[in-house]
């Protein structure tokens, strides 16, 4: 059984990662979904192991000392990481994850691991995400700044990336995803082990 493949979708706050990945999960029922683990308390409505890992704070900071996690961040009083376990039989048994998170996040899972695929989720243009986050009306002109310039930040990091996809329209950034994902179940790299194994079973020919 081939190993599955690590997607890593991430981008700027604002530019629709999660309705990207929500619509590519409708379009790939079987493409799982990374979940994370988190000290917060459950809400209303949300399964252990389907939303989140509920651990408690003595748990979670056992997984940072022992490398559990392929990366980790702390927000609003509360730990956010992805259990590198999950990810890791998920792809033994030969199926394919995606983990939605911000840049961050995404570089210091590169770090651990190398051989996931990297996504650059880009809104149309800096103008464009600024006018998607003033349409939200939740936030002040001061948190609207602070939120474009960290996204010119992020967006300089492109380089760190193997793909990127402009997200002008949901539907057509979904199929970008898609092909990428047909392109590197394509790559010679998964082949090559198979192809090598067959080959040193395969009897020669024999010599005219």
């Amino acid at each position: 059984m081939n190993r599955g493949i690590l997607f890593v979708l991430s981008g700027p706050s604002g530019v629709g990662k999660g309705t990207v990945c929500a619509a590519l999960r409708h379009k790939l029922p079987e493409l799982i979904y990374s979940v994370s683990a988190t000290t917060r308390s459950p809400r209303e409505g949300e399964r252990e192991g389907v939303n989140y890992f509920f651990k408690s704070r003595e748990q979670f900071h056992h997984m940072i000392e022992t490398d559990a996690l392929l990366e980790h961040a702390e927000y609003v009083g509360n730990y956010y990481g992805t259990p590198r376990e999950f990810v890791e039989k998920t792809l033994s048994e030969g199926k394919d994850i995606i983990l939605e998170i911000e840049v961050q996040g995404a570089l210091k899972v590169k770090e651990k691991f190398t051989e996931g695929v990297f996504v650059f989720l880009m809104p149309p243009s800096l103008n464009e995400l600024k006018q998607r986050i003033v349409g939200r009306g939740t936030e002040s002109q001061a948190t609207i700044d602070h939120r474009l310039s960290v996204a010119a930040e992020e967006m300089n990091l492109l380089h760190h990336y193997d793909y990127a996809v402009v997200n002008d329209e949901i539907d057509n950034a979904c199929s970008r995803i898609m092909s990428i994902i047909t392109a590197e179940h394509c790559k010679r790299e998964r082949f090559l082990g198979e192809l090598f194994h067959d080959l040193a079973n395969f009897p020669a020919a024999d010599n005219v």
